[in-house]
């Protein structure tokens, strides 16, 4: 009977997480369906997983036919982004689908002098060959934001190409530099402008960039009336950080595209949407949101409809089943002691298990289908070993606090551990938002583990009896060692940490194109440094972040976790004040920081993140006070 208890209890806090998973993933209306589930124009760069221009490992022919066929049904045009190297076979092959092409040449700066010249006399050659296919052309994408190029430079090969093509040319921006460079609007026989809401200095909810898009082009045909317009880019992302009250996801992403294209029906707008596959060489330059532009994923699945209801994530059911087979495992094998327990603490361990289980399922899967390549996954799977291992002793010490499991004699120096890392994890990941804020994910889901183990343990402490909120916390991270071994421990976390750091930046200087961007030995170390201080995948920095704080008082990393709540809200809130855009809508300083601080403040993913580094504080500083020293 009582068996039969702990089995009703565990049914009945599976089905509570089916039915909320179930909620948050119920089809969605996403807006008036695309008419005839084809937009007018899409961007098409045709790199798979282990393909980049940036290391010139290109898409063979034949997986360009298969994308190209795959783009018949969805799309009228597509707008290409270089014209040399792999991509020749473009036009041919669009040629055969029916497909007509705004055709691009990739320029950048004096470095790569020689590929603009080869991008050019490739594009020339295209579009004078395939001149039923190649509609416009475009010289150069947002080489001026970039600031690879001046106007002058830029004005020479768009002459060029004028002169040696038919077809109308352009040059192709964010459409605030159309109004900075006069000249550049001259010369062209159309504009291409990207209005991409997301990215705006002022991001802007996804239900409100209709209009958005209307003022930006009406202030384009204002300040430039007769020429045509081209919007060349406007999406949004399925995944990635927040910005603001900009929020990626599957759902918006649908809702963009449609509205989108209701406004461009209504208004006589020309659109070209960005963009058709996720691109994975993308995580590398702009996180997890520069890849999650694609109406199709990596592997050439359709994230969304262009037509019917929209699911955010159509595969949960998978994840509720795993999620309840671990917390099954979980708890039988406390089984036998919990039928010793009343209704409430045994729902409540129940419950917490479940908890546990849940999110490093979600965690697990969302990062494994953001990771692009082996290094992303390895991150991916490190973090999930890190979360199963603390989770595990987080049941036991729940166990405990309910007297249905004896103390653990190791459990506090592993947890302790265990949490520690957790702790480096965020230190790093703070540091990583500080300096790359713009791209970087907002990290809140990587501390979901300890920080609901820390909340959820509070919960059955005192339910268990223990009133005393620090001893419940001890247990977390009560456990230590002698100094000599914390030394030897320390000592060891940095030779790994060094090792993997070096490895990591060796890897990144001989990948992607730092031999072409730092021809220089010195600046191509110190950039791949440089990179391996945001974009760790092997957890070198946080193995010695770890060797460090293993050594400190808890109650000071507790403080520098407090600390770091008010450093991150000023950084967030100074990167929308800096804004050239955002300077411009609002002149008057107090009105800018107001509007900067309230987009920081409102931001979801941040006020998680916030949360959870104040949560991670708490067993620190609660902790602090009840350490004894014991030995390992």
């Amino acid at each position: 009977m009582k068996l039969a208890r702990t089995l009703f209890f565990i049914a009945l806090v599976v089905v509570a997480n089916a039915s909320i998973t179930w909620l948050n993933n119920l089809p969605q209306d996403a807006g008036v369906d695309v008419p005839e589930g084809k937009v007018n124009s899409v961007s098409f760069a045709p790199f798979r997983e282990g393909q980049s221009p940036l290391t010139q490992v290109f898409p063979s022919a034949q997986q360009i036919d298969e994308d190209l066929r795959l783009l018949a049904g969805q799309s009228h045009t597509i707008r290409t982004y270089a014209s040399s190297k792999g991509l020749t076979e473009v036009p041919a092959l669009a040629r055969k689908y029916g497909l007509k092409m705004i055709q691009g040449a990739w320029i950048g700066g004096p470095t790569i002098a020689k590929e603009n010249e080869e991008e050019i006399a490739a594009l020339i050659k295209a579009a004078n060959e395939y001149p039923d296919v190649i509609t416009r052309v475009i010289v150069g994408n947002e080489v001026l934001l970039r600031g690879e190029l001046e106007p002058e430079q830029l004005l020479s090969y768009i002459r060029r190409v004028k002169q040696a093509v038919k077809q109308p040319v352009s040059y192709a921006d964010v459409w605030s530099f159309y109004i900075r460079y006069p000249e550049i609007a001259k010369e062209v026989d159309f504009f291409t402008v990207h209005i991409l809401p997301y990215w705006e200095d002022e991001p802007l909810p996804v239900d409100k960039t209709a209009e958005h898009i209307v003022k930006n082009y009406q202030r384009i045909r204002d300040a430039y009336p007769g020429k045509p317009i081209l919007i060349g880019e406007s999406g949004w992302p399925s995944a990635g950080r927040q910005r603001g009250p900009a929020v990626p996801s599957v759902v918006n992403e649908a809702k963009f595209i449609r509205s989108l294209v209701q406004v461009a029906n209504k208004n006589g707008f020309d659109i070209n949407v960005v963009e058709a596959f996720n691109q994975p060489w993308k995580s590398k330059l702009e996180g997890v949101v520069g890849a999650s532009w694609g109406l199709y994923s990596v592997d050439r699945k359709p994230v969304f409809p262009l037509t019917g209801k929209v699911v955010e994530n159509p595969n949960w059911p998978l994840r509720v089943w795993i999620a309840g087979l671990l917390t099954v495992l979980a708890v039988g094998f406390y089984a036998k002691r919990l039928q010793t327990l009343s209704a409430l603490p045994l729902f409540a361990f129940v419950g917490f298990a479940q908890l546990l289980c849940a999110l490093q399922v979600n965690q697990t899967a969302d990062l494994w289908y953001t990771s692009y390549n082996n290094l992303e996954r390895f991150h991916a799977l490190s973090i999930a070993a890190l979360g199963i291992a603390l989770a595990a002793l987080l049941i036991q010490r729940g166990a405990e606090l309910l007297r249905v499991a004896g103390g653990c004699a190791c459990l506090p120096v592993w947890s302790r551990y265990l949490f520690l890392t957790f702790v480096a994890l965020a230190f790093y990941k703070a540091q990583a938002l500080g300096l790359n804020g713009r791209y970087l994910n907002i990290p809140y889901p990587l501390t979901l583990i300890p920080v609901a183990g820390t909340l959820g343990l509070l919960v059955l402490g005192f339910i268990g009896g223990e009133r005393n909120w620090r001893q419940v916390l001890a247990g977390i991270v009560g456990g230590t060692e002698k100094t000599g071994g914390v030394c030897q421990l320390s000592a060891l976390l940095t030779v790994a940490g060094v090792a993997l750091v070096a490895f990591e930046t060796y890897q990144i200087m001989i990948g992607t194109n730092f031999p072409t961007a730092y021809p220089v030995f010195a600046d191509r170390l110190h950039a791949g440094f440089m990179t391996t201080l945001t974009y760790s995948q092997l957890q070198g920095w946080v193995l010695l972040i770890a060797a460090l704080i293993v050594q400190l008082p808890l109650r000071l990393l507790a403080g520098v976790l407090i600390l770091a709540v008010p450093a991150l809200i000023v950084g967030e809130t100074c990167a929308f004040m800096i804004g050239h855009d955002f300077i411009e809508a609002h002149p008057d300083f107090g009105e800018r920081l107001q509007t900067a601080v309230i987009y920081t403040v409102t931001n979801g993913q941040m006020v998680y993140w916030l949360g959870s580094l104040l949560v991670l504080a708490l067993p620190l500083w609660g902790g602090g006070r009840t350490v004894s020293r014991t030995r390992l």
